[in-house]
């Protein structure tokens, strides 16, 4: 038997628990029953109207209470896609018949995403539960300034004023905490450039790099890529991704990035240098899983040979538009078997003209879409703007893929080499 359909609106309407919804620009588009009555405001009032315009809160209150906290409370649902609870918050409300006059009132409220087919934001329920009344039950059997409690308070009073006032250190714990993070990955940053190669001169007509920190989470810092001059007829490309993330990966990718570029310049060979690093990779605590490409540009033979360590594969673009990935020569990432067994490697021949490019997956991964996808996408761009020099195809390939959206939730490396 069929279960009967839903009328969701009416249920959303019904809903005893006041709520909004808002759009990701904070445009209310919608409100029940009980958030018009408890707000005071008809329908028409709030739909189509930025949030903040119709309740700015009381500027008397403060930065800390009202709409500052609560803004901050629906950006970090944009950015981390979850839920946000916030503690008990005071924020009052003007009268709709006369703007400018706020009423203390506090609010228990829970934003919450709701998100498309893509995993992207595109609304938020705005839920909220006044407890104006019991604030003002406790707050009126307080004795002195000192805040001592009155005996005469119930034991559901002196449990509801306790609960409040861990509220508000899990408030402020949590504020420190978001700063700490914020340091942190700071630091991380800093680190991660200052380990990371910038192009030499001699490289700057032919080649760009580009790294891109994650924007919405810590997930920063394990990404690499090295440009290295074996001789006068052999360029050295590579990329790797560590897992993890801050000072911990940035640390690993330092480290690892070093002992690949030694390894290669001691071998000049693709596969026996990953093969030399997954043997070091295994001395260095955090470094197992880790995934790299190398690759060898041989200008005196036009080929390009490749090595990878569970990596995406490089992307080879011909100057006639044709793209070859180089998905030849794709072992598993450091550490993930015994090093006895060779690393595979493969060769790939090119004409003057043709782009290589070397990414990390957080330029084609997308949560709830197949890679494959991505990579699709990427070779579609590379292969339109193929006629660009290497620095503008690498900032057209970004911007196709949207690398610089403000979303990226991983770290992304990027190397465009014109052959």
């Amino acid at each position: 038997m069929d279960a009967p359909a839903v009328d969701y609106g009416a249920a959303f309407r019904a809903t005893p628990s006041p709520m909004l919804v808002l759009t990701p620009g904070l445009v209310m588009a919608d409100a029940n029953e009980a958030y018009l009555r408890v707000s005071g405001r008809s329908r028409a009032e709030l739909v189509g109207r930025l949030l903040f315009d119709v309740f700015p809160g009381d500027p008397a209150h403060g930065e800390a209470t009202g709409a500052v906290p609560l803004r901050a409370s629906l950006q970090r649902v944009l950015t981390t896609r979850q839920s946000d609870s916030m503690p008990l918050q005071k924020y009052g409300v003007d009268h709709a018949d006369r703007p400018g006059v706020f009423e203390e009132r506090y609010w228990s409220t829970l934003n919450t995403p709701v998100l498309g087919s893509d995993g992207e934001v595109v609304a938020i329920v705005h839920r909220v539960e006044e407890v104006t009344a019991l604030v003002r039950s406790i707050l009126d059997g307080r004795g002195p300034a000192d805040g001592t409690v009155l005996t005469g308070l119930t034991r559901e009073a002196h449990m509801a004023a306790d609960l409040l006032a861990r509220a508000q250190e899990l408030a402020d714990l949590n504020e420190e905490l978001r700063q700490a993070h914020a340091r942190e990955r700071e630091v991380a940053l800093s680190l991660q450039r200052s380990l990371l190669p910038a192009v030499p001169p001699a490289h700057r007509s032919f080649a760009a790099v580009r790294y891109r920190p994650a924007t919405r989470t810590l997930n920063v810092c394990g990404d690499w890529y090295d440009l290295v001059d074996l001789d006068r007829s052999l360029l050295g490309v590579a990329v790797g991704d560590v897992v993890g993330h801050g000072l911990e990966a940035a640390g690993i990718m330092g480290r690892l990035h070093s002992a690949l570029n030694a390894a290669l310049r001691a071998t000049r060979q693709p596969a026996q240098a990953l093969k030399t690093l997954a043997r070091y990779a295994v001395t260095v605590e955090g470094a197992l899983s880790t995934t790299a490409v190398q690759t060898v540009v041989d200008r005196s033979t036009r080929t390009v040979r490749y090595s990878s360590a569970g990596h995406p594969p490089p992307v080879l673009v011909h100057a006639d538009g044709s793209v070859q990935v180089l998905d030849g020569a794709t072992d598993p990432p450091l550490g993930a078997w015994e090093n006895e067994i060779p690393r595979s490697e493969a060769a790939a021949g090119y004409r003057p003209g043709a782009t290589l490019v070397l990414y990390t997956d957080g330029l084609i991964e997308r949560r709830g879409e197949d890679i494959d996808v991505g990579l699709e996408r990427l070779t579609a761009s590379a292969a339109r703007h193929r006629g660009l020099d290497p620095e503008a195809l690498a900032d057209a390939v970004l911007a196709d893929l949207g690398a610089d959206d403000g979303q990226g939730t991983d770290d992304i490396a990027l190397v465009a080499v014109r052959l």
